[in-house]
């Protein structure tokens, strides 16, 4: 019977740590845009996704070693 409590208070903070990060996923904004992502590959824009800062690297693999 003691084991019954203990699940209860256990499965109960469970139940608060899960609402509390729901919640707080929604106050951030995690979940305004869903279709973003999905509508950004549709893009004929090449230059979405790539990074023109980054120099390319060196024919003949990795020799930083």
């Amino acid at each position: 019977m003691e084991i019954i409590v203990l699940l209860i208070a256990v499965s109960l903070v469970l139940v608060a740590l899960i609402g509390y990060a729901f919640f707080w996923a929604i106050d951030s904004g995690q979940f305004d845009d869903l279709d973003a992502k999905g509508r950004e590959i549709l893009l004929d824009d090449d230059r979405v996704g790539h990074r023109d800062d980054v120099p390319p690297r060196p024919p003949g693999g990795d020799h930083s070693a």
